[in-house]
């Protein structure tokens, strides 16, 4: 362990007592083992001894992160300029916990960055671990590979090969979303959060399609944002209807039957969908997990402002400086305030 990391880490044990060592403990030596692995991708390209593959890669994403400040406004610092060999599908899991008869995801509080509704783990062993402590609690749970992460502009995030080798768009979206978060982050508040950051990654895909990509990607794109909001409907709708039941004076053993009601009916819906799409299957690796409460709070976690937040893009007349600023107009609102504000921002999204 770095003195850096044993500094963080005995500040963090005062802040938030023993018990939280381990957990901090490992946060903080994963995420300082991930960065010094990393290298500067100007000169990786430059090695010889680099494939030709990765180094068309790495060339797209300078490009891409070039275009994130030039075009969209977004912090113009050494984050995602650097390059982590990471294999596999993820760099950290994220623990996601609701109440058994709840849509509202659990909260858990951290030093500087305020209260969160995930737990991330660079262990997926402690991630599944700590998930079967809160399942024997009674909780709904879900471990979700996150491929990368960003530290709010505290440190310089590198680029991790778990993204590298990603669709253009997907890996345009990843670090338009992931500098989202340097530009703008509340305490407290992770759906405020990732709705902005949503937002600015969706629109900002779409502004980079259309300056750098041919009329095929742009193309491709539409289409599989046809069938990801299709499918993102499907889950919120889903939600709220569980909300409404778990809302409802029904007893525990009606509500756990209509409970697993509602995900068959998910899963008919789906394949309904899917029969629409041709056969397309991309989304059947979501249906092959257990299916329950948490797993969409996670995905109602990103979704559920994102109305709002492109109301305020389109009203801004896609100037991202005036966007910004009409944001961070609403992070300083008092909380119980910010709530209602963003209620009549997304019920004016869905009139029009």
């Amino acid at each position: 362990m770095s003195k850096l990391s044993l500094v963080l880490l005995i500040w963090l044990t005062f802040l938030t007592g023993c018990s939280s060592i381990s957990y901090y403990g490992q946060a903080i030596s994963g995420h300082f083992s991930l960065m010094a692995k990393r290298q500067p991708i100007e000169q990786i390209v430059e090695d010889n001894r680099v494939s030709p593959e990765l180094k068309a890669r790495l060339l797209l994403a300078q490009s891409i992160r070039n275009f994130a400040s030039d075009a969209l406004k977004l912090p113009d610092n050494a984050s995602y300029r650097s390059f982590v060999p990471v294999t596999g599908g993820a760099v950290v899991w994220s623990l996601v916990a609701t109440g058994s008869f709840s849509v509202e995801p659990k909260q858990w509080c951290y030093p500087v960055i305020g209260c969160a509704s995930y737990r991330g783990y660079f262990s997926l062993d402690d991630a599944q671990a700590h998930a079967a402590e809160l399942e024997a609690e009674g909780l709904d749970v879900a471990v979700e590979p996150v491929p990368a992460y960003s530290t709010l502009g505290w440190f310089d995030d590198p680029l991790p090969g778990t993204v590298v080798y990603w669709n253009d768009w997907q890996l345009a979206g990843l670090v338009f979303h992931e500098l989202a978060h340097q530009r703008l982050y509340i305490a407290d508040d992770s759906a405020f959060n990732e709705a902005f950051a949503n937002t600015v990654q969706k629109a900002g895909v779409a502004i980079w399609l259309d300056a750098t990509q041919p009329v095929e990607k742009r193309e491709a794109w539409r289409i599989s944002r046809q069938r990801e909001s299709a499918f993102i409907k499907l889950l919120l709708e889903t939600r709220e209807r569980l909300k409404t039941l778990y809302e409802s004076s029904l007893e525990e053993t009606e509500m756990v039957h209509q409970k697993q009601a509602a995900f068959d009916r998910l899963v008919k819906d789906y394949r309904q969908l899917r029969r629409e799409w041709q056969g397309f299957s991309g989304y059947d690796a979501w249906f092959k997990r257990k299916l329950n409460n948490a797993r969409l709070a996670s995905v109602a976690t990103y979704e559920e402002w994102t109305p709002a937040f492109e109301l305020l893009l389109d009203r801004a007349d896609g100037e991202f400086s005036t966007f910004y600023q009409a944001c961070e107009k609403l992070a300083g609102l008092p909380s119980g305030q910010r709530q209602i504000e963003m209620q009549k921002l997304r019920k004016s999204a869905h009139r029009q």
